[in-house]
């Protein structure tokens, strides 16, 4: 069903719509259901390696809260902005149809200014899966303001494993004891950031396993569970540049789904979960309870002895368990000098080609030599570079520069020269240099893109507004291999992989690394696909931001921030108010 344009709710008016923190789920008897959130996104103080910081949290709460949501529901989110700074929220893997003015990145969006609210509002068409979203300006994803997005199956569509007993969201991601702002400063001035100062889980330290590497005192994560129960684990990679190893000892890992697919169903004794990507696994509690059991998440490919600390550890409780935790880790993967391990585990994730997912069709799959395609690109990454002064990171030689005026909007109102459309299909020769050059796509057509990565870190790679697939990896210079039905963007060290999408999603869409140092630095290109008949893009919100050249539009608003006592008045009594407007308009 074709998304209803609507009216967004202005600030003053949202609040009778929504109850903090939680959703309220309005049934639309003409279309989908609505589903609405009011999050206050503002500082709060924490100290999850045991260092007081400041960490973004929404409604106070770190990570944030999981919108738990089903297929076609539309979802209304109204953001106040407490922060100090302008403030954008992107929907990881949420494709946004025909509507990429709710994605929540700089290419189509003017950021929210301090004390400002905006409303995204924007329907999961045709999707199921475990995803998260995050705030997607500034490097402030370095300090928190994650949380999952769960989008479960309608009723009528059969889920290809039996409904476990409790659904479980764990946040994994590398941590640093320095203000984000510092952060920034240290790439803007040139800096690596260096060794992380730990691993968080669900935005907490680790359990206590070793004295000498954790201090007394931290509060970590724990996980309840009941003997004999399966439980459906949606793991995702929050942090900033380092890939994890993911396992829970004593325990299989059944994997089921990844953002969006479903997989063959395969058992792992442990994962490599990289920047930005997202599993669920099912997990059976079959064991004799003796004690309680460990969950790690561990940097990968670096020194272990240098890097022990940089070790997530939450506790796995059994209902009936005799004893806390002890004794060492379980043992990550022993191939620092050998990457084959990792790339065969990612190679050995596949598409269930015999399940539905969103419709009731298989998830099926293209046959990979007969797709017409219609582009190919090499998206080349190298180390950073210094380019005019500073140090930046690069795709084919060019490091991105957001322009001022978003380039969905400058579109929209005919502008020229903010961008150009002339992003090349191969590496640049010469010296790198920043731009504002983009892939100029060809609406309905497939596009085939080679990552290759020249780097010595891991990469990972994220394009909004599509799904695709992986149809290769391998070492060396990225040639065409047999059909992989992996649904995976990972990049090795001296590594390609080549994915295939098809263009049917109108819009100007973001292409960037999923690390986030290398994004920040430049390391993304956008994808402009627009139509040339059948206009089908919903149109501009009405209530668009305005910046840059197209600032003149903007009406003002008066800020209005919020303290936590006030903003839990208001909720409250918002709650009272939607029933009552309930009960009248079913009366």
């Amino acid at each position: 069903m074709k998304m209803e344009r609507r009216r967004s709710f202005p600030a003053v008016a949202l609040p009778l719509l929504a109850v903090w923190a939680l959703v309220m789920v309005v049934p639309c008897f003409a279309g989908d259901p609505y589903a609405y959130f009011d999050w206050d996104v503002s500082f709060i103080t924490a100290a999850p390696l045991g260092v007081k910081q400041q960490v973004i949290g929404i409604n106070g709460q770190f990570p944030g809260p999981v919108v738990n949501v089903t297929t076609n529901w539309n979802v209304v989110v109204n953001v106040l902005n407490d922060l100090d700074e302008p403030l954008l929220i992107t929907w990881n893997g949420i494709q946004q149809r025909k509507n990429s003015w709710q994605d929540g990145v700089l290419g189509t969006n003017c950021p929210i200014p301090s004390g400002w609210n905006w409303t995204y509002q924007f329907q999961v068409k045709d999707q199921i899966g475990s995803f998260f979203y995050f705030p997607s300006t500034g490097f402030q994803r370095a300090a928190g303001g994650y949380g999952g997005f769960t989008v479960n199956n309608r009723d009528v569509i059969a889920v290809p494993f039996d409904k476990p007993h409790g659904d479980i969201t764990l946040f994994v991601g590398d941590w640093y004891n320095k203000d984000y702002k510092a952060l920034r400063k240290a790439l803007d001035d040139g800096k690596d950031l260096g060794m992380p100062d730990g691993v968080l889980m669900n935005g907490k330290g680790p359990y206590r396993y070793n004295k000498t590497l954790v201090p007394d005192g931290i509060d970590y994560e724990t996980i309840h569970v009941h003997p004999g129960k399966t439980y459906r684990f949606r793991v995702h990679n929050v942090g900033i540049s380092t890939s994890l190893n993911f396992r829970i000892q004593n325990h299989n890992m059944l994997l089921v789904e990844t953002e969006g697919s479903y997989t063959v169903q395969q058992n792992y004794t442990n994962l490599d979960i990289h920047v930005g990507q997202s599993y669920s696994f099912l997990v059976t509690m079959d064991q004799n309870a003796s004690s309680d059991y460990y969950i790690v998440a561990s940097a990968r490919f670096v020194n272990e002895s240098r890097w022990s600390r940089v070790t997530g550890v939450a506790i796995l409780h059994y209902s009936n368990s005799k004893g806390k935790a002890s004794g060492p880790l379980p043992d990550p993967p022993n191939d620092f000098y050998d990457k084959s391990f990792s790339m065969n585990q990612a190679r050995s994730i596949r598409w269930n080609l015999s399940a539905g997912a969103a419709r009731p069709n298989p998830q099926g799959s293209f046959r990979y030599g007969s797709i017409n395609v219609s582009q190919v690109y090499v998206l080349k990454n190298k180390p950073p570079a210094v380019i005019d002064g500073k140090r930046r990171a690069t795709l084919n030689g060019i490091s991105y520069s957001p322009p001022e005026t978003p380039p969905r909007l400058a579109d929209e109102y005919k502008l020229k020269g903010v961008y150009t459309l002339d992003f090349p299909s191969r590496p640049l020769k010469g010296a790198p240099k920043i731009g504002r050059s983009l892939i100029d796509g060809t609406y309905r057509g497939f596009m085939e893109i080679i990552f290759q990565n020249n780097d010595t870190k891991m990469q990972t790679y994220h394009m909004d507004g599509y799904a695709f697939f992986v149809v290769g990896m391998d070492y060396g210079s990225g040639q065409r291999k047999a059909e992989e039905h992996t649904t995976r963007e990972t990049v090795f060290p001296g590594a390609w992989t080549a994915i295939l999408v098809s263009l049917d999603n109108v819009g100007i869409w973001n292409v960037r690394a999923q690390n986030l140092d290398s994004w920040y630095l430049g390391q993304e290109v956008r994808v402009a696909n627009p139509e040339n008949t059948n206009k089908t893009e919903l149109p501009i919100p009405d209530n668009a931001l305005y910046c840059g050249r197209l600032q003149k539009y903007q009406n003002e608003q008066t800020p209005h921030h919020k303290t936590a006592s006030s903003a839990s008045a208001t909720y409250r009594t918002s709650g009272l108010l939607l029933l009552m407007l309930l009960l009248v308009g079913i009366a």
